[in-house]
């Protein structure tokens, strides 16, 4: 017993050296892929707001304009006018909703 109980510590031990091991060699791989060493990394979405309430937002570098964000809501808008999917899912999912109630109602009687 003793024996089995030192095999499973070695071998434990040599998992995670193993893991540490590949811990390191994937940080080297993202630094090699990003190209230089710098340790913080960029956050891909920014939102700044000035002092005079101006919002400035940027997506991975590029600056967003508030023009654009507002031409996109419109037409997000009026795509979501009449959605012939959504309907047939609502009432789909509303179908199946009152079957299982009812049989829900049936099983209830039964106890």
């Amino acid at each position: 017993m003793p024996k089995f109980f030192l095999k499973c510590a070695l071998l434990i031990g040599a998992l995670f050296i193993g893991v540490l091991i590949g811990m390191q060699y994937a940080n080297q791989g993202i630094v090699e892929m990003k190209g230089h060493e710098q340790q913080n990394f960029t956050s891909p979405v920014g939102i700044k707001q000035s002092g005079d309430g101006d919002v400035e937002a940027s997506f991975l570098g590029n600056e967003v304009e508030s023009r654009t964000l507002s031409e996109k809501k419109e037409k997000l808008e009026e795509m979501k006018a009449f959605n012939v999917f959504s309907s047939i899912g609502k009432v789909i999912a509303d179908t199946i909703e009152s079957i299982t109630g009812k049989i829900v109602d049936v099983i209830a009687s039964f106890i």
